[in-house]
């Protein structure tokens, strides 16, 4: 028997624009959040970006969740413990009601990680969940779940598993469920204004700690330099994902204020190791030369964000600190270009999204075009981007940009869905990974898994799949009077902050 494990608990057009995106300025009682993109979806076991998430997880509570300290503490499970290698057990709280009235049980949560490990759901997140093999009621209050193998990383990875209802989702169906969701967490579903605006309310029922704000807003706000002038204006409360250019302004404002803090998220561009010009690996490799990534957070981020030679941080299980990185390099670069011949000349398409910092984008570009490659930007909305970037090698762009994050701080929710052949997000094709990666997933062995995460690690450098670049810092704009400490996950839990006039 394994030990038990118990926890406790911009100018006036801008300004017009601003005005126009929420009528009814923003206070205490009516607190808005301007995203950059609407969500894709609020079904929790569908998509899981940023503009998702920020949403959806006010609605629902999950199995687990982390505090502002990056602990694994309770949320619906109150106490787990490991009955075996690859059995888990845990007690689930009697005293939780959906939206709807009716009350959450056990079977909520066994069907909720069956619905999300079922591959004809066809969830994005599968590779996040896929080593749990069964889900089941085990006694009264009690889910146990069954890994195919051990897994060092499911706690890491139940942090983000959102319970739902059975019966409503099984009576509506999938669509519907994502028009209008049902939870358990602390605030409720309202309204969907499709391209403007969600809007939650307070579920004042809650049965853990309560919203501050009866009525929560969230807008789509793509312009950055709009979501600045919404604060000045006090007509928003919180804007995400600003850059250091634009947040300067704000740091003497009247009604606004910074907060910055470094994630756990890293961006990095991926090429499809299958299709030209990048099945050539001298091609792949004068890429990672060619991008400065000192210049790209130093000259055009502002120092907020770090550069990295690998696609993990210090915080992540599975970080490899002796790596050497790719080192810049601009005339080895263009020499293996030259010496690639005409495949290096194709017009090369790379994908961006708005809801990325086009600076970057725009300064990658520029910097693999002086190397010698032919490098078009192709903007597209995020739900058209996030279709194609998990669509597998026929479907992913040849090179994209991005930012990874997988709000679980272990190796295994950035490497096995970035680069294992049974991931819909990779776009890499190399057995030996395959079993590094598989094997790191399926030992308790701590020492084991550091080694095969160092090899995939060694393998990312010499074949490039990717090109890690940053880790990423979240800034945001906020209102003054909002207290709240951003965290490395970049959960947005609006139970979680107060407002002082």
């Amino acid at each position: 028997m394994f030990p038990i494990h118990k926890n406790i608990v911009a100018g006036t057009v801008g300004l017009l624009m601003a005005l126009s995106a929420g009528s009814v300025l923003a206070s205490k009682d009516r607190f808005v959040v301007d995203l950059v993109n609407e969500p894709s979806s609020l079904d929790p076991h569908v998509q899981w970006n940023p503009d998702s998430y920020a949403v959806y997880r006010n609605v629902f509570d999950n199995l687990i969740t982390r505090n502002n300290k990056g602990e694994i503490v309770p949320q619906i499970a109150t106490a787990w413990k490991q009955v075996s290698e690859t059995v888990v057990e845990f007690q689930i709280r009697t005293d939780v009601l959906f939206h709807d009235g009716q009350k959450l049980t056990a079977e909520d949560v066994a069907f909720s990680a069956r619905r999300i490990t079922d591959p004809k759901f066809g969830s994005p997140q599968l590779g996040q969940f896929d080593k749990i093999i069964k889900a089941e009621v085990s006694a009264p209050n009690t889910v146990r779940l069954t890994t195919n193998g051990p897994y060092p990383a499911l706690l890491a990875q139940l942090v983000k598993l959102s319970i739902v209802p059975k019966a409503v989702v099984e009576a509506v169906g999938k669509d519907a469920f994502n028009l209008k969701p049902v939870g358990s967490g602390p605030y409720m579903f309202q309204a969907w204004q499709r391209g403007v605006q969600v809007t939650l309310v307070r579920n004042d029922k809650y049965w853990g700690i309560k919203g501050p704000f009866p009525t929560a807003v969230f807008r789509a706000v793509p312009d950055a330099a709009t979501r600045v002038a919404n604060l000045q204006a006090g007509a928003s409360d919180l804007a995400v994902t600003l850059n250091s250019d634009l947040v300067a302004p704000l740091k003497n404002a009247p009604k606004a204020k910074v907060l910055a803090e470094p994630t756990e998220r890293v961006a990095y561009v991926r090429l499809n190791t299958t299709k030209p010009p990048f099945d050539n690996e001298k091609i792949r490799q004068a890429v990672a030369m060619a991008i400065d990534k000192a210049a790209l957070v130093d000259g055009i981020l502002g120092g907020f964000d770090k550069p990295v030679g690998q696609m993990l941080t210090q915080a992540h299980a599975g970080w490899t600190p002796d790596l050497p990185a790719i080192p810049f390099d601009l005339k080895k670069a263009q020499a293996l270009i030259k010496e690639a011949g005409p495949a290096a000349k194709v017009e090369i398409e790379m994908a961006t999204s708005p809801v990325f910092d086009q600076r970057i984008v725009q300064a990658i570009q520029q910097m693999l075009v002086d190397a010698g490659l032919n490098v078009k930007i192709n903007m597209s909305d995020m739900a058209s981007y996030l279709k194609r970037a998990q669509g597998g090698p026929d479907v992913v762009p040849a090179l994209s940009f991005g930012r990874w994050s997988c709000a679980c701080l272990d190796a295994d929710g950035v490497l096995f869905p970035l680069l294992h052949k049974s991931s819909p997000w990779s776009a890499y094709r190399n057995p030996k990974a395959d079993v590094q990666l598989e094997a790191a997933r399926q030992t308790l062995d701590s020492k084991k898994r550091i080694d095969a995460y160092r090899s995939v690690n060694q393998m990312v450098n010499q074949d490039v799949p990717l090109v890690p670049l940053y880790q990423s810092a979240a800034i945001y704009g906020a209102a003054r009077g909002l207290d709240w400490q951003p965290t490395p996950d970049e959960s947005l839990f609006l139970n979680r902050m107060t407002y002082k006039d």
